[in-house]
């Protein structure tokens, strides 16, 4: 007699899905409640769904209550939890991910909610956010994106937003994200050898770049500049040029005289 057979078979996913998403920020059944960033918005949830999801938020909520005498009471926190330092919709999104497996990302939010899905490990989360922003990604946004990349490890962007940046460098170079970089990824940027700028715009932008950092970080303009500074390649610039960089640096000297001198001695072998 033959044994008896077995098969997992499946429903319609898609159905599965729309009925989970009825519970994001639903309060009807809910168990546990966040205030989420400045604007203090509530966002409802389900412990359950939370804790079998990700592990960050298992932590969180197996925690025994402020001023428990029991660190190993069953009875879980209610609530409500603050996260002052996440925007509501970031969060939401997040929320999203963790009830229905997909999520709704825009260019505003894309890059938080990365931040968002690597601090809590949710690794499916960040491919998803990582091929929105490639797939989305702008010149206004390609430096913002590329320091995230570096920050968080994300190699596979950061090539992305580096060959990004060397097919519109001229234009990367004038934007607020640009001026932001940190002097560690400035001079990642300034190593390729593809840049499509002009030298001497490129040490003009550096310069811009220096001096916002110096304002924030309340640092001489060489100091925090010393980094990137090593990787520009004056030499080829043309003698007026370096003229100019000459009459520029005795303003605020960020290059060192001794580059500028290599530079020289350059074109005199030539």
């Amino acid at each position: 007699m033959a044994g008896p057979c077995s098969a997992r078979l499946q429903g319609d996913v898609a159905a599965f899905t729309a009925a989970l998403r009825t519970l994001v920020n639903n309060p009807q059944f809910s168990d546990v409640m966040f205030v989420v960033g400045q604007e203090q918005q509530k966002v409802f949830a389900h412990r359950c769904v939370l804790v079998c999801r990700c592990q960050a938020f298992r932590g969180m909520l197996s925690q025994a209550p402020v001023g428990s005498q029991d660190s190993s009471s069953s009875v879980p926190p209610q609530g409500p939890f603050i996260l002052g330092n996440v925007q509501p919709e970031v969060f939401l999104a997040v929320i999203e991910f963790l009830y229905t497996n997909s999520v709704t990302l825009n260019s505003h939010i894309a890059l938080e909610v990365l931040t968002s899905s690597v601090e809590y490990g949710l690794q499916d989360l960040c491919k998803l956010c990582v091929k929105f922003i490639k797939d989305t990604l702008s010149v206004e946004q390609v430096c913002e994106a590329l320091q995230a990349a570096v920050t968080y490890g994300q190699v596979d962007l950061q090539q992305h937003c580096l060959d990004f940046i060397e097919g519109c460098t001229a234009a990367v170079v004038r934007t607020q994200g640009f001026r932001e970089l940190s002097d560690v990824v400035l001079a990642r940027v300034l190593r390729s050898d593809r840049l499509a700028v002009d030298e001497l715009d490129l040490v003009q932008a550096v310069r811009e770049w220096a001096h916002v950092s110096s304002a924030v970080l309340e640092r001489p303009v060489p100091e925090v500049a010393a980094l990137p500074v090593r990787e520009l390649r004056l030499a080829l610039l043309a003698p007026s040029e370096l003229v100019t960089l000459e009459s520029y640096n005795q303003q605020d000297l960020l290059i060192p005289v001794e580059h500028i001198a290599a530079a020289w001695r350059a074109h005199a072998l030539r």
